[in-house]
């Protein structure tokens, strides 16, 4: 008895542990997990503290999008474009979006401050960038979403000063129904120096797939890389980052396509013996010297 009440897990153990479930969901798949999760609670109260936890940090992390109650667009849900606990800027619009993280869902939307936009100078190279990224968005990834924001910098009114731009992409696809989910997403932190007049990137892609027809197989494949390019006026450096980002992504996605088409006759093999135990091979070309029925009845006495 005394080793039962030992083994019995507190109520911050279970909402760990009902945090790791919710945090480890693979892609569009964590209301599914909620609602296991809450059964195995079974206490609402609980379920409620490790769900406000665990969702906003699962939504940021997987770069979700929301649908705007207005229907105007979709709004980005990332940390870079987070100002307040459940409020996200959406920098094509200029509106800041309320949200419930739980249901994930948008539920009002207000315009956005003069304190929370850019400058107008920053605004130039921001709006410029986003109509090329939206423009390669449309023509690689057909349910992606992507969003252009101030990194820092925000408050500078001309050249002579460095800043930062963000690009976010996000693509999902969902097919619960066909067993598999999956998503792309890439942040790309872009710096302009001033003094040098150099704009420097940085990338980082994550891939993230679930296959669970008779089985459970996931994918989760992270990719970084780095590039730079000439500072140019804003419609020609967008063009020009544009570019660069498209190769990359393209040339990763064709990266992977090429692993995974070798898995037969690379992983896969070597995750097999050379040899049995026994150090003999299986005669494949005389499987008849072998009869599987008789040395199971004659090992377990069957018949006599």
């Amino acid at each position: 008895m005394a080793d039962e009440e030992e083994s019995e897990l507190n109520e911050t153990q279970k909402k760990d542990i009902a945090k790791w479930f919710l945090l480890n969901s693979p892609p569009g798949e964590i209301q599914y997990v909620a609602k296991d999760v809450k059964a195995i609670l079974d206490d609402d109260e609980l379920y409620e503290e490790a769900a406000s936890e665990s969702f906003p940090v699962y939504n940021k992390s997987h770069i979700i999008s929301l649908e705007l109650p207005d229907r105007t667009g979709d709004v980005v849900i990332t940390s870079f474009g987070e100002l307040g606990k459940n409020e996200f800027l959406d920098p094509r619009t200029a509106q800041v979006a309320i949200i419930d993280h739980v249901k994930q869902v948008c539920t009002e939307v207000r315009p956005a401050t003069d304190e929370e936009l850019p400058s107008p100078y920053i605004e130039e190279y921001r709006c410029a960038l986003d109509a090329e990224i939206l423009k390669y968005i449309s023509e690689a990834y057909p349910k992606g979403v992507c969003s252009v924001y101030c990194g820092s910098g925000k408050d500078v009114e001309g050249p002579g000063s460095d800043f930062e731009l963000v690009v976010v992409i996000s693509a999902a696809r969902h097919s619960p129904q066909n067993f598999c989910n999956g998503s792309w997403r890439s942040v790309w932190n872009i710096e302009f120096k001033d003094d040098i007049q150099l704009v420097e990137l940085s990338g980082k892609l994550q891939v993230g797939a679930h296959y669970f027809e008779e089985g459970n197989v996931q994918l989760d494949a992270k990719h970084e890389c780095q590039d730079s390019t000439i500072a140019q006026c804003a419609e020609d450096c967008a063009i020009s980052l544009a570019s660069i980002i498209r190769h990359h992504e393209t040339e990763y996605l064709a990266s992977l396509e090429a692993s995974y088409s070798n898995l037969p006759d690379t992983t896969f093999k070597d995750l097999r013996r050379k040899l049995p135990v026994t150090r003999t091979l299986f005669p494949w070309h005389n499987t008849m010297q072998f009869s599987l029925t008789r040395d199971i009845t004659k090992e377990l006495g069957i018949g006599k």
